[in-house]
């Protein structure tokens, strides 16, 4: 496959969610014409719709219809979202193996994890505190991704954000988890 085919995105609605749906391939969804459209497709190929007829029709229908729920929960995630763009336009994210952080990233994560460490027994206040930083450090990431994949088309730049994104969301998580547990405690 030549490098110039690798970028051009897929547009058979067969392999591409954004057509799927008739929606832009965009970082910025409107998440209110992204569920009419899933709504609309779902009316049109869900299985029980297909009940009276063949087996075929049936298995088809059906094949569909996970194709639409798999395209809708891609495109309500930003996170799945941009590194779906990032795939389509020849940049995998690979965001489990490939761990190449810009370094400024890796040294605030390394600080977010000594502080979660030091905050493991302390109050909740501290650790919404943290969590506030990591919110804003996700919607900069969030920010980031809109231009370099919505304007400046830089899909090599996406990726990269895609990959601290993977790991913000990851750590927001395990904050949850550890508020959710000072609040057990009654802390």
């Amino acid at each position: 496959m030549s490098p110039a085919h690798e970028s051009r995105p897929v547009t058979d609605p067969r392999h591409d969610h954004f057509a799927l749906f008739g929606l832009p391939p965009r970082f910025a969804v409107d998440e209110a014409s992204l569920d009419q459209a899933y709504r609309r497709v779902q009316a049109q190929v869900h299985p029980d719709r297909f009940a009276a007829s063949g087996a075929a029709e049936r298995r088809v229908a059906m094949q569909w219809a996970a194709r639409a729920n798999e395209a809708f929960r891609t495109l309500r995630s930003p996170l799945a979202r941009a590194a779906y763009l990032c795939e389509q336009h020849g940049q995998p994210i690979d965001a489990e193996s490939n761990t190449a952080m810009p370094a400024d990233f890796l040294m605030q994560q390394m600080q977010w994890r000594e502080e979660l460490d030091d905050l493991r027994d302390g109050d909740a206040d501290a650790v919404r505190a943290l969590a506030e930083q990591v919110e804003a450090r996700r919607e900069g990431v969030l920010a980031r991704l809109a231009a370099a994949l919505d304007e400046q088309h830089d899909y090599a730049a996406a990726a990269t954000a895609v990959r601290e994104l993977h790991f913000i969301e990851r750590f927001r998580d395990e904050l949850a988890a550890h508020l959710a547990q000072v609040a057990e405690r009654g802390q």
